[in-house]
């Protein structure tokens, strides 16, 4: 877990019942203050609630700026299955209650999130691939985009062209809502002898990449590498290594010893100073959550 206020680290520990605790100088907090907060898990969003009510009670009229890299349970942006939960708007319920006068969010699953936030902005894939190294390599050796379903093509067509790549293809699959289990990947374009970037959000476990990739070597593609703005890699890289011959992305939740640098590239942060002065999408209200789900 990783909070910070204003650039300095917020001290956290559980109690032995195992209750969320923080602590954080009052002198760090300023009228406006920019939270930066890495979500794990249910512990790290505790912490990230906390952090803010700290805030709010050391200096009332405090301005906030939240920025939350990695949105968590957007994926669950919609009800598959009678009996689940919306968890997205779950989520950014508890966000919303913070009041925070800007949220920053980088390359949501979808449009629903910042729908559904309030004062939101968000970073996109394409802010993030236009601005680093692997741009360069890109334009140069002219590398074919796949996005891995048709869920990811429009943001995939959105990279390709701030990059002035021609070629962008799209794969499918079948997925088990229930399970989450891939049945079936296709992928019906030519791509023989060509270096191919496969570009999503997310890799947890990686299986639509591995499966996808799969597909793309009997095809004969040159190279095959993956970007994902969130590295999860929730079944480490290892699993990656036969498919890949390079893998990059935003940020990761590996540790420091769990990382390869000579296979996982992590690109530059964007700086909150370089920030382009109207992100990739502002908050858009709906009247009704199922326009966002249809």
């Amino acid at each position: 877990m990783s909070i910070s206020v204003n650039d300095f680290p917020v001290k956290t520990f559980n109690f032995p019942a195992g209750e969320c605790h923080v602590n954080l100088l009052p002198e760090i907090v300023t009228p406006k203050t920019v939270i930066k907060a890495i979500l794990h898990n249910a512990n790290d969003i505790m912490a990230l609630l906390l952090t803010v009510d700290a805030i709010a009670r050391i200096l009332p009229t405090v301005s906030i700026e939240l920025i939350i890299p990695y949105f968590p349970y957007a994926r669950q942006d919609r009800v598959c299955n009678q009996g689940e939960a919306l968890s997205v708007k779950v989520m950014a319920d508890l966000i919303n209650s913070l009041k925070c006068d800007r949220i920053v969010i980088i390359d949501p699953h979808s449009d629903v999130t910042p729908a559904l936030l309030n004062n939101c902005q968000v970073i996109t894939q394409a802010d993030i691939l236009v601005k680093s190294e692997l741009a360069k390599t890109l334009q140069e050796e002219n590398w074919v985009l796949i996005a891995p379903d048709a869920g990811e093509q429009k943001k995939t067509m959105e990279v390709a062209k701030r990059l002035g790549l021609s070629d962008v293809f799209c794969g499918s699959k079948i997925r088990n809502t229930k399970t989450g289990k891939i049945l079936t990947t296709t992928f019906h374009d030519d791509v023989r002898g060509r270096k191919v970037l496969i570009v999503d959000d997310i890799c947890d476990g990686g299986r639509t990449f591995i499966e996808l990739a799969k597909v793309l070597q009997k095809k004969e593609a040159q190279e095959i590498a993956l970007y994902v703005t969130h590295g999860i890699f929730s079944q480490g890289l290892v699993p990656l290594r036969p498919y890949f011959t390079q893998i990059y992305c935003y940020h990761t939740m590996l540790s420091l010893e769990e990382q390869d640098t000579n296979f996982l590239t992590i690109l530059p942060l964007i700086l909150r100073e370089n920030l382009p002065s109207t992100l990739g999408n502002k908050s858009k209200k709906v009247s009704r959550i199922e326009d966002l789900e249809a």
